[in-house]
């Protein structure tokens, strides 16, 4: 079966799509987001990282009839049993909270609902955390075994906010190689060693032996 190089990426997100373009340019594949092809969001209803993914990449397949990459993402959070995991996006809103923590966007407020959840934790080991990255491809919406890549950063969730670099929960997440937070990393180095660094190097890996065959 002749694999069509046109893939439709489940997300619309510009920061996203700039970093799948230039990871899979050496193989001519074209990335198209899912907003330039009329597909919009489909309600994330799975339990898991990798079925929230499945979810989204064989929606995008379906409707545009391409292969399609999608990826879920979050962060876990071990003294809180893997919370917020897949809900971290809006953690803030979850439990019939509103989300008003003080913070002036979404991020501030999941992050200060974090650091209200640890405020009792004082020993750094009981606040490790890591930072989860599926990225799924489908040949097709009825693929049986799409390709599945997972990829985690290990860090700590430190007690206040510390750089502007980055978004979500990275100027929370202490990074104990660099003895920095993930927002005051060099965007290059905090990309060798991120969640979804890894898995897009992974995924890169699947993908050349796919449609070089």
């Amino acid at each position: 079966m002749s694999l069509d190089k046109k893939i439709v990426l489940a997300s619309g997100n510009k920061g996203k799509v700039r970093e799948f373009v230039k990871m899979f340019t050496d193989l001519g594949l074209n990335i198209i987001p899912q907003t330039e092809l009329g597909v919009g969001d489909i309600p994330e209803t799975g339990t898991t990282f990798v079925e929230n993914a499945i979810i989204k990449a064989r929606y995008a397949s379906e409707i545009t009839g391409m292969p399609a990459i999608a990826d879920d993402s979050g962060i876990e959070v071990d003294y809180l049993c893997g919370v917020p995991g897949i809900y971290s996006a809006r953690y803030s809103t979850l439990g019939g909270d509103n989300g008003e923590y003080g913070g002036e966007t979404k991020d501030e407020n999941n992050n200060l609902k974090l650091l209200d959840a640890l405020k009792d934790v004082d020993d750094e080991s009981l606040r490790t955390a890591r930072y989860q990255c599926i990225l799924v491809y489908m040949r097709h919406a009825a693929d049986p075994t799409p390709i599945i890549c997972q990829a985690a950063w290990e860090g700590i969730i430190m007690k206040e906010e510390v750089g502007d670099n980055g978004f979500g929960y990275d100027p929370l997440f202490w990074v104990p190689e660099h003895k920095m937070s993930s927002a005051q990393l060099d965007p290059d180095i905090k990309n060798g060693m991120s969640h979804r660094g890894k898995a897009l190097r992974l995924l890169h890996e699947e993908l050349t032996q796919l449609y070089k065959k």
